[in-house]
């Protein structure tokens, strides 16, 4: 199994996440991962910045690892054939060595500019078009009348193209969008060990193709400090449901969070510094048949969780 660390945009400014991206590399994880946010999911995280500018930075500081997004939304709060030169820059940036995660986004980041927030159903099918997009301006051809369902697009050619298109791995949560991720995706990220929803993503076409997986962690002198850190900071991990997707604003999630409990938080976030809970986190996520596992510290401090996989997880969950 590959272990990547992951920046968290909403917690972290990108002048720490190009540091703490190097010296990720340098511990021996396999890839970085950073997610696409305009604003963070409660103000207490306090950062949120653009996606695009950082991957530049962290092409310049990094020369093995894989860098990927996780994820961009690349159907409402910016056009696909727009985010389709950004990932095609990064790409040749990072020699390479880009993912572009994508996902159907949240109203917290799309619906900025006053666009209809769509249904689930609406939100599949514009990101399935804008892959499809996406992947012929990434040719370097001409695209002279795209007219779909949700975009149009005349006399459009990107220049800066990379040898090979960036791999496109698709967030899912449910069955429909892990069967998208199956059908249109080079890949497929979860955030749970869910072996069913594997299994859809490979029936719809995913056989073969990796599988991605995201561990939340929170590392620090003890676990009662980590748990108060975890609380601080991630209090909407504790919301279940569509909630995720649906609230427009950062106070609204802190509304919606304020009753939930350290205990509540600890059962989505593994708040621990034993190095032996890591590993058999991280095993889960294989034995349920995924191959990369990108790792999130709670808190600014990032330095706990790199010298505890740098010292003890690393080589015991390859």
């Amino acid at each position: 199994m590959r272990v990547g660390y992951h920046l968290s945009a909403e917690e972290l400014d990108p002048v720490s996440m190009v540091r703490w991206a190097r010296r990720a590399e340098e511990a021996g994880f396999a890839f970085l991962s950073v997610s696409d946010h305009y604003h963070p999911w409660t103000r207490a995280q306090g950062q949120s910045p653009f996606v695009w500018g950082v991957l530049g930075a962290l092409a310049a500081v990094t020369e093995r690892v894989e860098v990927a997004t996780c994820v961009t939304c690349p159907t409402v709060r910016i056009h696909p054939a727009v985010i389709a030169q950004a990932a095609a820059t990064a790409q040749v940036q990072l020699q390479g060595r880009f993912v572009f995660g994508v996902g159907t986004g949240e109203r917290l980041n799309e619906a900025i500019l006053g666009d209809r927030w769509p249904p689930a159903t609406v939100r599949r099918d514009m990101l399935e078009e804008a892959i499809a997009l996406m992947r012929l301006l990434w040719s370097g051809e001409m695209v002279r009348d795209w007219r779909g369902d949700h975009y149009l697009v005349e006399g459009a050619r990107l220049f800066t193209v990379p040898d090979e298109p960036p791999p496109v791995v698709v967030s899912g949560f449910g069955p429909h969008s892990a069967a998208l991720a199956g059908r249109a995706g080079d890949g497929y990220w979860n955030v749970a060990p869910d072996p069913e929803l594997l299994g859809v993503f490979q029936g719809a076409g995913g056989q073969g193709k990796p599988a991605y997986g995201k561990l939340d962690t929170c590392v620090a002198a003890d676990d009662a400090t980590a748990r108060r850190i975890a609380r601080e900071t991630w209090p909407t991990s504790a919301l279940g449901g569509e909630i995720g997707q649906q609230l427009a604003l950062p106070e609204h999630y802190e509304q919606a969070s304020e009753n939930v409990t350290e205990e509540q938080v600890a059962e989505a976030i593994l708040c621990s510094n034993d190095a032996a809970q890591h590993v058999a986190a991280l095993r889960e996520y294989a034995d349920a048949g995924y191959d990369s596992v990108c790792v999130q510290q709670c808190g600014t401090d990032q330095e706990p969780l790199l010298e505890l996989y740098e010292r003890e997880v690393l080589g015991q969950a390859a």
